[in-house]
């Protein structure tokens, strides 16, 4: 089963996720400009949104760090009595977990490992700081960090200091799938959103939610506003600082799935949590906003529309190319064939949405279950609409398979 959200959602004049220029990313489609939020920057907004995290216990939110050899330091004091130098051993050995970066073989076939550079190719005075980092991010439940801390220490004090100090991860790797497989996390957002790690003890996750990249449904040109800053101290009448931030604003459109038996399998069969967990990303979906440049621009603007569908066959369907052609005041578009009254950018998003997604149900026949929220008032929706949040979110509760008594 297939649960989709396709939402249209309008944002004031912002710089929400910025690219290596400061500016708001942006992509060409059909050949015009437009501003893009990346898929990023949606998934780490409504991960850490604050009613979704509030929805579930700690214990099964996760945390994305390169500080696990910390992590497991603060384990082994609070849950094991360990002395100095079998801390100080353990601790060292995380910091091997995971994959570092390596040189390219040169001629001779050897390899080197790759120091972290600064600007103009020198070393960070940082490297200094970073003793008790892993080489890569990893994205951990408090479960699996506790779990690996308790079986460092019994293999601390199986092998004896010596013993462990040849201890690889490879070793721990090859131990730990003997004893029935790598760890595995019992966590939302790991499930969700799933995770990679490459020569570390913990099982990767195959992801049970996609989100798209959001992108204008219309074009967009990036502006510039040109500010001063006056020294409150100085006594001057002239600027203490010049300086430009680059913004646009744009009626976007968003794409988000959810894979049910993938989400089901990473939280082990747990249907309650699965289905809160469903319910959680709706609610983030429609009011989480990435966080870039919001103390400028203040552009918290929640959706306007949302179609939810639960569809019975696992078919993956973005109606991005409802936006092919963009959508323009007072112009005709291709698919909002009838005469327009002056509309809005939004409510014509809404519009050519609704129609090409019913194009795409009734020619391919997918057969499934619909309904929506919007703000704008429509003159007609083939689906069933909603007025509240609250009630779209118990009519999708209502969709959701339940365990079988």
């Amino acid at each position: 089963m297939l649960i989709a959200f396709h939402l249209i959602q309008n944002h004031a004049p912002s710089n929400l996720n910025r690219d290596d220029n400061g500016d708001p990313k942006d992509t060409i489609i059909g050949g015009v400009r437009r501003s893009r939020i990346s898929s990023q920057a949606e998934k780490r907004s409504m991960r850490w949104h604050q009613p979704f995290r509030e929805a579930f216990s700690a214990d099964v939110l996760a945390t994305r760090t390169q500080l696990l050899p910390e992590w497991v330091r603060q384990a082994l004091q609070q849950h094991h009595e360990v002395d100095a130098e079998a801390e100080q051993q353990i601790v060292r050995f995380v910091e091997s977990l995971g994959k570092k970066e390596t040189k390219s073989a040169g001629a001779d076939g050897s390899e080197g490992e790759e120091k972290p550079k600064g600007k103009k190719g020198k070393g960070t005075d940082t490297q200094k700081n970073e003793a008790h980092k892993t080489a890569q991010l990893m994205f951990l439940s408090t479960g699996e960090v506790e779990r690996l801390s308790s079986w460092l220490v019994e293999k601390y004090y199986e092998l004896g200091a010596t013993g462990f100090a040849g201890l690889t991860s490879n070793d721990l790797i090859a131990e730990i799938k003997k004893k029935g497989g790598l760890f595995e996390p019992h966590s939302v957002d790991i499930a969700m959103f799933g995770r990679m790690t490459t020569s570390s003890p913990f099982k990767d996750i195959e992801a049970a939610v996609q989100v798209a990249h959001a992108f204008s449904t219309h074009k967009v040109e990036t502006e510039y506003d040109f500010f001063t800053a006056v020294d409150d101290r100085s006594g001057e009448s002239g600027a203490g600082m010049l300086g430009e931030v680059a913004f646009n604003s744009a009626t976007y459109y968003k794409y988000i799935n959810i894979h049910w038996e993938g989400l089901l399998k990473n939280l082990h069969n747990d249907y309650e949590l699965a289905t809160k967990a469903v319910l959680a990303l709706l609610q983030a979906a429609m009011t989480a906003i990435p966080s870039g440049k919001q103390n400028s621009f203040a552009a918290h603007n929640l959706a306007d529309f949302i179609l939810v569908e639960v569809l019975d066959r696992t078919i993956p369907v973005s109606y991005a190319n409802a936006f092919v052609q963009p959508i323009q005041l007072n112009r005709a578009h291709h698919y909002i064939p009838q005469p327009q009254e002056p509309k809005s950018l939004l409510t014509l998003s809404i519009q050519a949405l609704l129609y090409y997604a019913n194009q795409i149900q009734t020619k391919y026949e997918l057969q499934g279950q619909r309904a929506c929220f919007t703000l704008p008032a429509l003159e007609t929706t083939p689906i069933q609409a909603f007025e509240t949040v609250s009630s779209l979110g118990n009519w999708l509760r209502t969709m959701l398979p339940q365990r079988e008594v």
